[in-house]
């Protein structure tokens, strides 16, 4: 842990990013939205805003660079500037938000408001926050009921009234972190001791139904179903800022013991001569396809993610597989993720590798470096999923999760594969226990500096204009820099963040692929200023200042030289 003396410094440098007017938290869509066949589910009432804990955060995400104890040149190869660092916050049973059933409005916010703090602290850029568990809401502008696991009641709606997902969206955007809408699909119910509204679907369309292990699926078969979920995830889209859509494992159910997925008629009314697990696997195919096409219809910029199981198919099955011997999601979920990424259906992936580097039988760099090889061609991105709820829990069967160096050491693993680009952490409330300090250790060091997520050129490949009439000038605060906002760019995208770089010396080398000379990023179009209060009054400095989109790509530098 750092001094108390740095904490206050990077408290200096967080107060000093001015905005020239109030800063906007909500991205307007840079084209207009178009409707898709789907109809859009009826809203629920328009929520009035209650009294919520006001955020603290300043226009400005406070960078640790170039600290007291660093040379001004560095002589170690740059961290990654680009790298997707994310979190699952899962809301099934309560898992991980809210805390537990029925919390005040006010808990609930605060919750999320100390959880956001936390990561934006940590270095993370992303959160992908499970808003549909079993067939419900954590949203308002759904046809499906709310999420009992919200209320304490399916149906019942949060009092006072607001809309935990679009207060989610405005929190994250806020301290530059991206949010991404994770849907289970699979669920209409949870358990028999669930709460069930009338309304929910299972009640409304029981032919659509499939009873599988104390729960109610939906049958993936039947067109009208893939269409159903399609349209509510075009919905979401429409209806909200969100920056991408995400999927877990769940298509076809994991095998239960004793237990039959009863599907027979289904197939044999429309199997069109295919085995029935191929079938299945191209009910799957068909659904991805119809959701990567609602979601382009809407908003082209929002972007597709799914996260399989670990394992498509072990070696003795195909000699395309792994070298490994565990459940396979290509014959147990029926999910062929290698074709999603080979045919670019999706936009990143990311294979849950839960397992340790010394688990013989699914071994973590082995299935690394299967996934490595099977994403080397097409548009899709690859992020790795880590089991942190593993971490400190070792067994007789896998006693290297007891070892401290065994995330650290995925982590480095990770940055050695140039096609991974990044990690995503199963779940909040693992992380927040802090098990073996990896915390500690995102924070301090893989994430010490700050990282954009990875561009997406097939979505976007426009970079915003740079900012202009780039000015600095020395006041009794610290070294001012400021700037006029960036025009729209020919696709007709705006900025909406602000980085800035700065450099020592009579003619440094400008270097701003490497992330340890960013010194703050100024969230928001308008917010133009920035204060820099650690420069030192005798030395000489190169200020640089580049303009990012929705999709971060960064414009071309301005530069002002200060004394």
């Amino acid at each position: 842990m750092r001094p108390i003396a740095y904490i206050l410094l990077v408290f200096y440098v967080v107060i000093s990013c001015r905005p020239a007017k109030p800063v906007v938290t909500q991205r307007t869509p840079a084209r207009p939205a178009r409707p898709v066949a789907a109809k859009p589910a009826p809203a629920k009432p328009a929520p009035t805003k209650s009294p919520t804990p006001k955020s603290t955060q300043p226009a400005v995400v406070a960078i640790d660079t170039l600290g007291p104890e660093e040379p001004p040149m560095y002589i170690t190869p740059a961290p990654p500037k680009r790298e997707f660092r994310a979190v699952w916050i899962a809301t099934i049973d309560n898992l991980d938000w809210p805390s537990k059933k029925g919390l005040p409005v006010a808990q609930q916010q605060k919750e999320i408001v100390d959880m956001f703090d936390k990561y934006q602290q940590m270095g993370i850029n992303a959160v992908v926050v499970q808003i549909r568990a079993a067939a419900d809401a954590f949203y308002a502008k759904s046809s499906e009921p709310w999420s009992e696991w919200l209320t304490g009641r399916q149906g019942l709606a949060p009092e006072p009234f607001y809309d935990p997902m679009e207060f989610m969206i405005d929190e994250a955007h806020q301290r530059g972190i991206e949010f991404h809408a994770w849907f289970n699909l699979d669920r209409a119910t949870f358990s028999k001791y669930s709460s069930v509204a009338p309304t929910n679907i299972s009640n409304l369309k029981p032919q659509w139904m499939l009873k599988y292990g104390g729960k109610k699926l939906f049958n993936l078969g039947l067109p009208d179903v893939r269409s159903y979920i399609a349209g509510l995830v075009a919905n979401v889209v429409r209806e909200y800022d969100v920056d991408g859509i995400h999927f877990d494992d769940y298509f076809y159910p994991y095998a239960e013991p004793g237990q039959v997925l009863n599907d027979d008629s289904t197939y044999k009314a429309n199997f069109n001569g295919m085995k029935k697990g191929d079938w299945r696997r191209d009910n799957v195919n068909k659904l991805v396809v119809e959701l990567r096409d609602s979601i382009r219809e809407n908003k082209p910029w929002v972007k597709f993610g799914i996260s399989p199981f670990g394992i498509w198919k072990n070696q003795a099955n195909d000699p395309d597989g792994s070298a490994t011997n565990g459940g396979q999601s290509y014959y147990e979920n029926y999910a062929d993720s290698r074709k999603w990424v080979r045919e670019g259906l999706i936009d990143y992936i990311v294979p849950q590798v839960y397992f340790s580097s010394g688990f013989s039988r699914v071994r973590y760099k082995t299935l690394v470096d299967w996934w490595v090889r099977n994403c080397s061609i097409g548009n899709c991105q690859l992020y790795i999923g880590h089991a942190v709820y593993r971490v400190g829990k070792g067994s007789e069967r896998d006693p290297s999760w007891w070892r401290p160096s065994e995330f650290p050491d995925q982590m480095r693993y990770n940055r050695q594969q140039p096609k991974v680009q990044g990690s995503v952490f199963f779940s909040a409330r693992n992380l927040r226990m802090n098990p073996m300090a990896i915390c500690d250790s995102l924070q301090n060091n893989f994430y010490r500096h700050t990282a954009l997520v990875p561009t997406m050129p097939w979505l976007d490949s426009i970079p915003p204009l740079p900012p202009h009439n780039l000015k600095a000038a020395i006041t009794a605060e610290g070294i001012e820099v400021f700037w006029e906002k960036s025009k729209e760019a020919s696709d007709g995208d705006e900025a909406n963040n602000y980085l800035v770089y700065r450099f020592e010396g009579r003619r440094p080398a400008i270097r701003i692929n490497d992330p340890r000379y960013i010194v703050a990023r100024c969230i928001g179009e308008s917010t133009t200023r920035f204060v820099d209060k650690t420069a030192d009054p005798k030395k000489k400095y190169t200020y640089v200042v580049t303009a990012l989109d929705r999709l971060q790509n960064e414009s071309s530098e301005v530069r002002v030289r200060v004394q």
